[in-house]
């Protein structure tokens, strides 16, 4: 499975209506509704805000009032397809006019769905440990080094006294990172992993 590395939106014009797909993280069931909401808040005006979302083995999508299983579904299966984990597609709708009918909606949906899939950046899904650090300022490069070299991602930095670091890290790391942490202090700094 991959999740996703960043955050995309596209648009596409069917006969006039106009659809924005836009693809985010959701590593929660509980978060589909919260970016439902911002996303109905975002676009007050427009006709529609369907989605579809993947979470491993659970998923969620709405036609929000379009005609059953000619919005939502279409997205869900093309995400489905996709080998992508811990994400939602929302697709705002603006009506242009013309109705597209079942079978227009369906292609619509899907393709927009497919359009801000297509080239998204992605990468294996890693089972991740947070972890914290405290520091001394000699040790700094040296360690932002070793947390490149291990993959450390989501790095905060706190300068004070000393530098707090913390981040995640692929948990197959996390015994690694310790060592070395103890062993560049001589046992006197230690890493917290959670």
């Amino acid at each position: 499975m991959k999740v996703l590395k960043e955050e995309r939106q596209v648009e596409l014009i069917v006969k006039k209506s106009r659809f924005i797909a836009i693809a985010k993280v959701c590593n929660e069931m509980s978060d589909v509704k919260r970016l439902v909401d911002e996303t109905r808040a975002k676009y007050p005006d427009s006709t529609h805000v369907v989605h579809a979302a993947v979470l491993g083995s659970q998923f969620s999508y709405s036609d929000d009032h379009e005609p059953k299983n000619t919005a939502g579904r279409p997205a869900l299966e093309v995400l489905k397809g996709s080998g992508i984990t811990n994400i939602i597609v929302l697709i705002i709708r603006y009506f242009g006019g013309t109705l597209l009918g079942t079978g227009g909606l369906v292609k619509a949906y899907g393709d927009s769905t497919k359009l801000v899939l297509d080239g998204i950046q992605t990468e294996e899904l890693v089972d991740k440990s947070e972890f914290t650090m405290t520091i001394g300022y000699d040790m700094y490069e040296n360690v932002k080094r070793v947390l490149t070299a291990r993959k450390a991602d989501s790095i905060n930095e706190d300068f004070g006294t000393e530098i707090t670091i913390s981040g995640k890290i692929p948990s197959t790391e996390c015994e690694a990172l310790c060592s070395q942490i103890s062993d560049m202090s001589n046992g006197r700094r230690t890493v917290s992993i959670s």
